[in-house]
């Protein structure tokens, strides 16, 4: 059986430039294909579209990964936040089923996860909003996670995905003060260090449809390359 490899989304360079130098040995589908979608839901939701609609089977599962912000109270900068759902600014919410299986393969990696939801902004969200969206349930902020689950919906609804967030910074150390570029490169270091997780998450998410479909000749099926790929 011939696996399609890991597509991970992000929103800026410096993400995908973290998760390129990533452990990514042994990936199940060969190297995972990174793709910097730009900030903010429209360009998620176009980038989503164009990559799925014109390569349908291109892609056995999507993660969406980078930094965020946290919303409530005992989140550290460099922790990691997984999706176990996600919320826009309509209010519409997005179940993410693989939520607590990413925490736990995380955690086995020797990173501190929390697991929530994420709300995704149109804007940078500071001070009493913050508060207002933990208040409504929403444990991390980010600008392209919805959109890119709403145009899974619409392309590719029975393609797995998961959804992650790197903590740059909290509550009590919001951007552009003085601990934001230590607290970036934690997050940045952190970031990377989830490479071997996401690895970990998408041989487990596969390994059902590789039971049915294995065949004898697919045992010594090697792949060309450990390096990701890049389209753009």
């Amino acid at each position: 059986m011939t696996t399609a490899p890991l597509l991970v989304l992000c929103a800026l360079g410096p993400e995908v430039w973290a998760l390129r130098g990533g452990d990514w040995r042994g990936s199940t589908g060969g190297p995972p294909v990174l793709v910097r979608t730009g900030v903010g839901r429209r360009r998620a939701g176009l980038t989503v579209r164009r990559l799925l609609g014109s390569a349908p089977g291109g892609y056995g599962a999507v993660v969406v990964a980078g930094f965020g912000a946290a919303l409530g109270p005992g989140v550290q900068p460099g922790d990691v936040v997984a999706a176990d759902g996600v919320r826009d600014a309509e209010g519409h919410l997005y179940p993410v089923d693989s939520g607590p299986e990413l925490t736990r393969v995380l955690k086995d990696r020797g990173l501190t996860v929390h697991t929530g939801v994420h709300h995704t902004a149109d804007h940078v969200v500071r001070g009493i909003e913050r508060r207002a969206l933990h208040l409504q349930g929403a444990l991390a902020v980010d600008m392209e996670a919805a959109a890119v689950l709403a145009a899974l919906r619409e392309v590719r609804p029975a393609l797995p995905a998961a959804v992650l967030r790197v903590v740059v910074d909290t509550p009590e150390h919001e951007l552009l003060r003085p601990g934001t570029l230590p607290a970036g490169v934690r997050a940045w270091r952190t970031l990377r260090a989830t490479v071997p997780a996401l690895v970990d998450w998408y041989r487990q998410e596969l390994a059902p449809r590789q039971e049915l479909a294995l065949r004898p000749a697919d045992l010594n099926h090697p792949t060309s390359s450990t390096l990701p790929q890049e389209a753009s």
